[in-house]
Parts: C-alpha cells; structure tokens; sequence
C-alpha cells in the first residue's frame, strides 16, 4: 500500500517542486527586469537633469552676451531659459527625493522658469529688461554654474563608483540615511548650497506667486475658540449638537480654527476652518454619502445660489460646473458695479441626491475681497469685438477683472460665444484690445451660467 501510494505522490510532488522553482526563477526574472528597467529610468532623469542645469547656465550666459537693446534675443533666450528649468523640473519630480532635502533647489528652479516666462512674455520692444532684471540675471548665471558643477560631480561620481539610484530609493524608504551614499550627499550639498544664496530680487509679479496668506491680509479683529464655536453653531442651525475647535498654527501668523460639528442623532461629522482674523469662513465640507441622482444642473445652481446668500456670500455669479460622484460643483466669482472679480472665486459642492451643500472652498474669496478702483476702458465693446474670430458667434458680453500671465489684475471684456462647435470664453484687454485669455467652456458651465 505504502510503495503503490509513493509511486504515485512521488512523481506528484516532483513535478510540484520543479513547477515551484520554475515559479520562484519567473518571479525572480521579472522583479529583476522591473527594478532594472526603474534604474535605467532613473539613470535617465538624472541624467537628464545634469544636461538641462548645464544647457541652463550656458542659455543665461548667451542671454547677457548680446548688446542690452537686443530685445528680440532676449525674448528668445529667457524663453529657452524657461524651457530648460520646466524640463529640469520635470526631471526631478522623475527621481526618488521625495522624502531628500532638495526642496531649496526644486524652489529656486521654479523662481527661474517663472521669472524668464512672466519676462519674455511682455513686449519687450516697450518694457525693455530693466536694470534690476539685469542684474538678476548675473546673479542667475553665477548661481546656475554653481549647481551645474555639483551635479556633474555627482554624475562623474556615479559613473567612476557605479552608484544605483534604486539603492537611493531603498534607503530613503527605510529612512535609512545613516553611512555615506555619493548620490544622496551630492543633493543634501547641491540643496544646503542653494539655501544659502542671498535674497534674489525677482520682481513683483514672481515675488506674488509665493506670497503665503496670511492672517496680516486680512481686516477685523482677531477671534477666539468660543467665538468659533458660536459661529460654527449659526452656521449649522438648530440642534448642532457637539462642537470641538482647535488652533492651527499657534502663536504664528498663520494661525487659524479648524470646527468639527458632530450631529447628535447619527453622529455625522461636518467640519469647517475659519480665519482667526475677523473669523470668516474658509473652507466647510460634509463627508456624507451621496446616494443616486435626482437634481439636474439647474436645481444645482438653485440650491447652491440659496446656500450662499443664506451664509453672507451675496452677488456672486456662477461661471463654471462640474458632475463627479453625484455632486455638483460650481465655481462663483464676486461682482462689483456690473464687472465680474474673478480672483474673488469660492466653489460650492451640492449633492444631487437631495440638493444639500456638502463643500465650500472660499480661500480665494476671503483674502482677495475688496472694494476695488475700477478703471474706466479705453475702448468699447464693440471695439474689442474686433479682435475676435470674425466666425465666432458672441451670445454675451460683460466687464470682467481677471488675472493676466504676469499676476496682475487687468479689466477685460468677456465674450462668450460658439465657433467651431464648442462654447469660449474670450478675454480682451479693455485697454489695448489684445487678447488676454481663452478658455473652452462645457454645455454645463454655460447652463450654469445663465441661470438665474
């Protein structure tokens, strides 16, 4: 009995064995071909960047080379500088620093692109490359040729060693920076180097973009926790149940209140952040499930219409709508004597099961409101309108504030009309009559819009 059941469990559990092993050398083969494949990813990227940092540097020294008036190469130069910082950058977000400081470098980079592309973009034939930016630029070219030599050792030292990025990615996951690694040194000095470096005047318009909020930009006076509470409770209505604050940022020019509300009869949670400075209302959100839908975009902007005027936010006019997971959200902007603010921008998220609004984001809105100086424009409506698409069928027209590439506020006429087939938005500066922005608008946001 014995014998019979070995010699057939025997070739069994052969076949088993040889079959296993043949599966662990497949697993093997393919975690290999995987990790080989990464390394060679990252091998590339960095690479990559070493070159771009190094093109960057030379594409600076051309731009200062040529005679001060030569506008045309200047364009075409920071438009190069720009391209080559957007690439290194891209380059970066490819390798595993997530979790290394190089934060100051990946900054500095992002300073670069934004200061040659908000440059090159005006007419530079008019407002020519000033003595600051000048200026600006020399410091850039001697910086640039600092961080270029560093990563080039960092290059000649993993080609000389055979260094391996995915040995980078393991340590760095373990957080296991411990010993010496050729690769994460070279970054820490590149990072450490670039924290150093004086204070750059990089402009008004670039210095804005990384402008914090804080509570200084703010008007009224500074709230407490039990003012929060009281507020939290008006907004909720009756029976709001238990109400938790806590400060964020503490004793910092930051500081603000985050609110959780918890409902006393199913234990739902709303929660909402308010400035500590004059306490308004930046951000709400209610988790809930959202079963199916019943609210088309019409009774969506009803209900989010009525939602706003019920907690303060009067005048303000739908511009744009979205449908994900049965919620709607719309974005408003302000408006002032007719012309639409659009830096003055909240979004509100309603569910299309019942109508209830589940979000608000009013970042924007609390920190830009205010009222403004209006220009007058130096042409008509009808004069912008000539700088459309003569093809393009205009349904509306209104005054708007909107951002332009260099941050700043410009009064526009918007055009909304149809060409080719699909809804635009155009933006034409109500003093030059050239044109601002374009933007593609869906049949929703159109709906959104015009509703009343």
């Amino acid at each position: 009995m014995y014998k019979r059941l070995s010699a057939v469990l025997f070739p069994i559990m052969t076949l088993l064995l040889i079959g296993a092993a043949y599966w662990g050398y497949q697993e093997h083969q393919e975690k290999n071909a995987i990790l080989l494949k990464a390394e060679n990813q990252y091998q590339r990227a960095f690479h990559n960047l070493t070159y771009h940092v190094q093109q960057l540097h030379q594409q600076l020294g051309n731009t200062l080379a040529v005679n001060s008036t030569s506008q045309s190469f200047h364009r075409k130069g920071l438009v190069n500088v720009w391209r080559l910082t957007s690439e290194a950058q891209n380059e970066i977000n490819q390798l595993p620093l997530t979790l290394l400081p190089f934060n100051k470098a990946e900054d500095f980079l992002s300073r670069i692109a934004n200061f040659a592309y908000k440059t090159s973009v005006r007419d530079l034939t008019k407002q020519p490359l000033s003595k600051d930016e000048f200026s600006t630029l020399k410091t850039l070219y001697a910086k640039s040729e600092e961080i270029s030599n560093d990563l080039q050792g960092v290059q000649e030292q993993v080609l000389g060693t055979k260094l391996r990025w995915m040995d980078v990615e393991t340590a760095l996951a373990a957080q296991n920076l411990k010993g010496s690694n050729g690769i994460i040194d070279g970054f820490k000095t590149v990072d450490k180097k670039v924290s150093e470096y004086p204070e750059i005047n990089w402009g008004p318009s670039v210095s804005s973009m990384y402008q914090t909020r804080t509570v200084k930009m703010l008007g009224g006076k500074l709230v407490t926790a039990d003012d929060i509470k009281k507020r939290a409770a008006e907004f909720v209505g009756k029976n709001a149940g238990e109400i938790k604050v806590i400060e964020n940022g503490k004793g910092t020019e930051y500081a603000s209140y985050s609110a959780t509300v918890t409902e006393p009869k199913n234990g739902k949670k709303l929660q909402m952040d308010y400035t500590q400075k004059g306490g308004q209302l930046i951000w709400f959100m209610d988790s809930r499930d959202i079963g199916e839908q019943r609210l088309n975009t019409v009774k969506a902007k009803e209900a989010a219409d009525k939602f706003l005027n019920d907690h303060g936010f009067k005048g303000m006019q739908a511009v744009t709508y979205d449908n994900f997971n049965n919620a709607g959200t719309l974005t408003y902007v302000a408006s002032q004597n007719g012309v639409l603010i659009y830096p003055e921008k909240l979004t509100v998220k309603v569910a299309l099961d019942n109508g209830e609004t589940v979000g608000l984001q009013a970042n924007d809105y609390v920190h830009e409101h205010h009222a403004r100086n209006l220009p007058a424009p130096k042409i008509t409506q009808a004069e912008g309108r000539k700088a459309l698409n003569p093809e393009m069928k205009v349904s509306k027209e209104q005054k708007a504030i909107i951002l332009n590439d260099l941050g700043q506020e410009v009064l526009c006429y918007e055009y909304t009309g149809k060409i080719n087939g699909s809804i635009y938005r155009i933006y034409i500066n109500a003093d030059s009559g050239v044109e601002e922005s374009i933007e593609e608008m869906s049949p929703q946001d159109r709906t959104a819009a015009a509703a009343k």
